[in-house]
């Protein structure tokens, strides 16, 4: 069910709100505009994780409890690699560009809190 054009602009609020509030933790859930899945880190992480499944089957085929675990292991780091995005995200600087110091996450917060009560005051 798609959302309503309501729904879509609180949501791109909430968004924004967040990207100020907390740019580091927004980048970190991967909803940066600026950070996209890259083709290379997804194949060389896929022929990594074959690489691995190949070494573990080795492993088990031979007997070798340490031929098998780093199999494991390189198995993980393929898909590990394959699953990072690149690009940079935004600086680590807690002010904008004028200097002035960002909202703290409980402005963010009490924000979310006081639309939550209005909405129910309204629906009550």
């Amino acid at each position: 069910m798609p959302l309503s054009e309501h729904e879509q602009k609180l949501l791109e609020q909430l968004e924004k709100q967040l990207h100020e509030d907390d740019p580091k933790f927004a980048s970190s859930m991967g909803s940066d505009q600026g950070r996209s899945w890259s083709t290379r880190h997804l194949v060389i992480g896929v022929l990594g994780t074959l690489a691995g499944i190949l070494l573990l089957l080795t492993g088990v085929w031979l007997q070798n409890i340490f031929v098998g675990v780093l199999g494991f292991v390189v198995m993980g780091a393929g898909v590990y690699f394959a699953t990072m995005r690149s690009g940079v995200a935004g600086g680590g600087k807690s002010g904008d560009a004028a200097g002035k110091p960002r909202k703290t996450r409980s402005s963010f917060m009490s924000n979310l809190e006081e639309r939550w009560d209005e909405r129910h005051r309204g629906e009550s």
